[in-house]
């Protein structure tokens, strides 16, 4: 387990990036800088890194390609970081797997605060709640809550931290109603208690991986108006 949190900062703006790489190493973290889009990709390849700090707007590779190509190999936390905050832009990231979405611009304590948020979902920052040991099954779902291992028909399926942490999240509450606030808070962190398309863009991407038929979740439901549950098998 790393001391410290490794992050990649890819950001074609000098003047922010140096702002973000000073106060993250100022915090103890190591950092690797990027400029474009082919160079981000080229140092997360070399150092895999943590977590990755995005920008959208980065000259020869956009950042929702870089997203996208991170996620069809990694589960590496991403937050995007970005001067367009229309939803179609947010809800575009976090599809491609972002794990959070900061607009500039921001300040640094709301920045550090995403990263802790993020890095805490990690894999390898993660400590498992007692409560919630053992491994789970339901029909063609294997859901090993300590390993954050979790497969169906025999067969791992790949989760990023934050949606193995929104599932487990369901998971050791099988049965009830979790209250949309009550989600975002518990899995993201306080403070993103009105982020509705978190959650609906996440489960979205957990059906996908999940349900047999995805616009006809069996076990990720929807309560209208509510929130969600984990429907186990009867």
């Amino acid at each position: 387990m790393p001391l410290t949190a490794r992050i990649l900062v890819a950001e074609d703006e000098a003047y922010l990036q140096d702002f973000i790489c000073r106060n993250l190493r100022a915090r103890g973290f190591t950092v690797f800088e990027a400029a474009s889009g082919l160079e981000a990709m080229a140092v997360w390849e070399r150092e895999q890194p943590d977590l990755l700090i995005l920008d959208l707007m980065m000259p020869h590779m956009d950042g929702l390609e870089v997203c996208r190509r991170v996620r069809e190999v990694s589960t590496t936390p991403i937050i995007v970081v970005t001067a367009l905050d229309a939803d179609s832009d947010k809800v575009a990231a976090l599809d491609l797997g972002a794990d959070d979405y900061i607009t500039k611009p921001f300040s640094i304590e709301e920045l550090l605060a995403r990263v802790r948020a993020t890095l805490r979902r990690t894999r390898w920052q993660t400590q498992t709640d007692p409560m919630a040991s053992g491994m789970r099954r339901y029909g063609p779902l294997e859901i090993d809550l300590e390993g954050r291992v979790v497969r169906r028909d025999g067969q791992e399926v790949r989760l990023s931290p934050t949606e193995f942490a929104l599932l487990a999240e369901l998971v050791t509450n099988a049965g009830k109603v979790l209250s949309h606030r009550l989600l975002l808070e518990r899995v993201w962190g306080h403070g993103y208690g009105e982020e509705s398309d978190y959650l609906r863009v996440y489960l979205t991407r957990l059906r996908r991986k999940l349900e047999d038929n995805p616009a006809r979740p069996r076990f990720l439901v929807t309560a209208p108006g509510v929130g969600y549950r984990f429907v186990p098998p009867e």
